[in-house]
């Protein structure tokens, strides 16, 4: 008999220019435009990225054999990144960065030269899905499908204008209101038919992730929006060999709850409610004070909860938990985002406890690390000729999109034990399920 060989997986090397582009250049995007061409001169240090600042273990513990995520696997340098986008607004990404203040003046006066060669393009826009924020730089077309393949054009012509051998795309833009598939929705053909017909419940988001599938961009959402969760959309990706993800950046309070929550559950505590609440003053604050919006992102934020607690496993702990969440903007706190978080919680013979969180953090400092990485993996991903949804990508996500039938895991260190084997894949190293087995004389050759 021939021994079983391991699959290998076949990469194509990270040679040339790789274009980012981003729908949205607000806060976040800008963020992370800053915060690339300050690593490359020296400024300052990648702190947040995985796939910057992260190392892996290879074998067996014994080994002790570590490896920078960047050294494991091709992934482009950040010297072949080329920033480019589409907003509402005209402001260069300089001009917006200062707008944003989420940066410090000096720092942003250092970069001033490369940031405001970043300009946007006109974007595809709808007020009917984003209600409190209008402006300029819009494009016109007589049909949705005539807007997508604007947005086609621009794919092209920017990595022409660039030099740029591929390209990723990374929703960072703001968050429209709650549109859950319809019928045309459910196969590519009544999708391109509702494109060409102005179908009203396209929504902008939809016509971007429908635009880079088209090119053979990757495309990660970065938002709550409906898009790659379509039908339509994943069909498309797999037809075309391109890969998917999303959704929502992953970083501030359901970050907490996916560190916390998996906690409580494995030590079996109960919890019989979890309240939290928002505040923020940047513009996806001003946003998200739409209700349409607001209930994207609740429904984004509320999911994590279910999934990880699985009331139906566990009724005596979490079938009655009282889940509330809030985001409240606040103009004086800018990007300054609080986030309070109260759990109240039951132990041994029932009897109660409370845990209380205040997390102070800065939102496009935890998005912008988190955009970053999920473009370079989503490149990784379509040099390796993987399409459709990349659920090893979960690991940044709040809402993360898998086949149907399948429930998301939220776990962070599962995710992240995910993401990992799914490197040492791609690299045809041994993956690793820390079971342990040197020990009580069950297998005294192996280990995790």
């Amino acid at each position: 008999m021939t021994p079983n060989k391991k699959k290998t997986i076949s990469i194509a090397p990270a040679e040339g220019k790789l274009a980012i582009l981003t729908p949205g250049m607000g806060a976040v995007a800008t963020t992370l435009y800053a915060g690339v061409e300050a690593v490359k001169l020296g400024l300052a240090k990648p702190i947040g990225s995985y796939t910057q600042m992260g190392k892996m273990r290879l074998g067996k513990r014994t080994e002790k054999r570590f490896v920078n995520v960047k050294d494991l696997v091709p992934l482009a340098s950040l010297d072949q990144v080329v920033f480019g986008g589409w907003d509402i607004f005209p402001d260069s990404a300089y001009d917006a960065a200062k707008h944003a203040q989420v940066l410090e003046k000096d720092l942003v006066e250092r970069l001033k030269e490369p940031l405001s060669k970043i300009k946007p393009m006109p974007a595809v826009f709808d007020r009917n899905f984003v209600k409190r924020l209008d402006g300029p730089n819009v494009k016109t077309g007589k049909t949705k499908m005539d807007l997508a393949d604007q947005l086609r054009a621009d794919i092209r012509n920017f990595m022409k204008e660039n030099g740029c051998s591929r390209a990723v795309m990374v929703w960072c833009a703001s968050t429209e209101v709650y549109t859950p598939p319809s019928a045309v929705h459910q196969n590519i053909k009544l999708f391109e038919e509702g494109l060409r017909n102005n179908d009203p419940s396209i929504s902008p988001s939809q016509i971007y992730t429908y635009a880079a599938i088209k090119e053979r961009v990757p495309y990660a959402n970065g938002s709550p929006n409906v898009s790659v969760e379509m039908p339509c959309i994943q069909e498309l990706a797999q037809e075309l060999n391109v890969p998917i993800c999303g959704s929502d950046f992953k970083t501030g309070q359901t970050l907490i709850k996916t560190i916390i929550a998996p906690g409580l559950r494995n030590r079996q505590l109960g919890v019989a409610g979890w309240y939290s609440t928002n505040i923020l003053g940047n513009r996806d604050g001003e946003v998200l004070d739409d209700p349409g919006s607001f209930k994207s992102k609740e429904v984004s934020k509320t999911g994590v909860l279910t999934d990880i607690f699985s009331p139906e496993m566990y009724p005596d702990l979490y079938s009655d938990i009282s889940h509330v969440v809030r985001i409240n903007y606040y103009p004086p706190r800018g990007d300054n985002k609080e986030g309070w978080d109260n759990i109240d919680i039951f132990g041994w013979l029932g009897y109660p406890m409370q845990i209380k969180i205040n997390f102070l953090c800065r939102d496009s400092i935890l998005a912008a690390p988190v955009a970053l990485d999920l473009a370079l993996f989503m490149d990784l991903a379509g040099r390796a000729n993987m399409r459709g949804l990349q659920e090893w990508l979960s690991f940044y996500l709040k809402a993360p999109v898998v086949k149907p039938g399948l429930t998301p895991e939220h776990d962070l260190s599962v995710q992240l034990l995910k993401l990992e084997n799914t490197l040492r894949f791609f690299t045809n190293e041994e993956l690793i399920n820390h079971l342990g087995l040197t020990y009580y004389g069950v297998d005294e050759g192996k280990d995790d």
